[in-house]
């Protein structure tokens, strides 16, 4: 078994090389990967952070014992009382429920209660637009607190709320896209395991075109 220290370095190493598949091996020979891996969530604006979400994920598809015994933790972390304001735990629950919809499936209804928190709604959006891209049918309840983001002051979360859209493939939340198409507020967004600069109308865009492949898609 390796130190603390190496297991981290070589954890850093691999998020830095967005290797998931060596995330998971290592974590086939090492117990403490997952409860490494929850130590990035306190950087929201950097890759590692992301990436860290990422491979929980990956480790929930994998070992998803060794990810259960973080569920407490993570949703601790989404209690206001923590003192963390949410930090990565949103998305990462989002993230594990994706490759692993079993170990989030009960807590469902009391994770999208968090919509309602100012200082989770961001991390929540992505985390139920990561959730629902594979279970789509498990959260329509969520839909309406989801497109009212569409409205919200920062444009960060009303970015967010349009990929989110996107990713369930609401097609009743088009007309509200279509109007945040030339919204030029700037926002920050990782996906396809690169952190970007965006704006809300790109996403809103870029959402608008997914419902679009969706319509036409042969049944």
């Amino acid at each position: 078994m390796k130190n603390r220290r190496a297991l981290r370095a070589q954890i850093v190493a691999l998020l830095e090389e967005g290797d998931f598949p060596g995330l998971v091996e290592l974590a086939g020979r090492e117990s403490g990967v997952a409860p490494q891996l929850l130590l990035f969530l306190y950087a929201p604006h950097e890759l590692l952070h992301w990436r860290a979400v990422e491979g929980l994920g990956y480790l929930a598809g994998a070992y998803p014992r060794q990810v259960q015994i973080l569920l407490g933790r993570l949703l601790y972390l989404l209690n206001e009382d923590s003192g963390s304001f949410g930090w990565g735990a949103a998305a990462a629950l989002g993230e594990i429920g994706r490759h692993q919809i079993s170990l989030v499936v009960d807590i469902i209804p009391m994770f999208c209660g968090f919509l309602d928190e100012e200082f989770s709604r961001g991390p929540m959006l992505w985390g139920l637009g990561r959730l629902g891209e594979a279970h789509p049918e498990l959260l329509s309840e969520a839909l309406p607190q989801i497109t009212s983001s569409l409205a919200h002051g920062d444009p960060q979360i009303r970015a967010l709320a349009a990929w989110c859209l996107g990713k369930l493939r609401h097609r009743e939340a088009s007309l509200a896209l279509q109007a945040l198409v030339s919204d030029e507020g700037q926002a920050q967004l990782y996906d396809r395991e690169e952190l970007r600069q965006t704006s809300v109308g790109q996403l809103a865009w870029e959402a608008l075109g997914a419902l679009e492949q969706e319509t036409a898609a042969p049944l």
